[in-house]
């Protein structure tokens, strides 16, 4: 892990915090190429109606439009969460060489946990991986924010029992 990555990973955390603002999953990514962002995002597929709207996928999206090309080669995405199927496979379309993601996702993940997406022989592009880059920190953003969420649902619950 270099330091750069970890530089911009740091960058990918506080756009997952705007995610947790919205009170979505706080998942962050940024694009970038030759050291610049190309682009950035975070989650928004509540706020913004769109089960699309990953962090990557707005992260692609903000770096097509500023390159003016949705081809991305010599690119980076940095993002907080390992990638899920859908957002390995516009990773692959377009044409990111490598990506660094925190922590894991046991449940969803898509290029270590539940399958190795960027592995398969069938591709017709090859993504670099490093993963767990700051994984503590992304990984305790994440937990910290579902058990904002639990503890809000237990005193919802409480506040019923109190008042039924």
């Amino acid at each position: 892990m270099s330091k750069l990555d970890e530089f911009w990973m740091v960058q990918a955390i506080e756009l997952a915090q705007r995610a947790a603002d919205l009170g979505e999953v706080p998942v962050g990514a940024l694009v970038i190429r030759n050291d610049k962002v190309l682009g950035v995002g975070y989650n928004q597929p509540i706020s913004g109606s769109d089960p699309t709207a990953h962090a990557e996928i707005n992260a692609l999206r903000d770096a097509a439009k500023n390159a003016n090309n949705y081809r991305l080669p010599g690119t980076t995405l940095y993002v907080t969460l390992e990638p899920c199927a859908m957002c390995a496979g516009a990773i692959v379309h377009a044409r990111v060489d490598r990506v660094v993601f925190g922590t894991c996702e046991p449940k969803a993940g898509a290029v270590v946990s539940q399958q190795r997406f960027f592995e398969n022989p069938w591709l017709n592009h090859r993504v670099n991986l490093t993963a767990d880059v700051l994984q503590e920190r992304c990984a305790m953003q994440i937990s910290h924010f579902f058990q904002q969420r639990r503890d809000a649902k237990k005193r919802v619950r409480e506040q019923a029992n109190l008042d039924g």
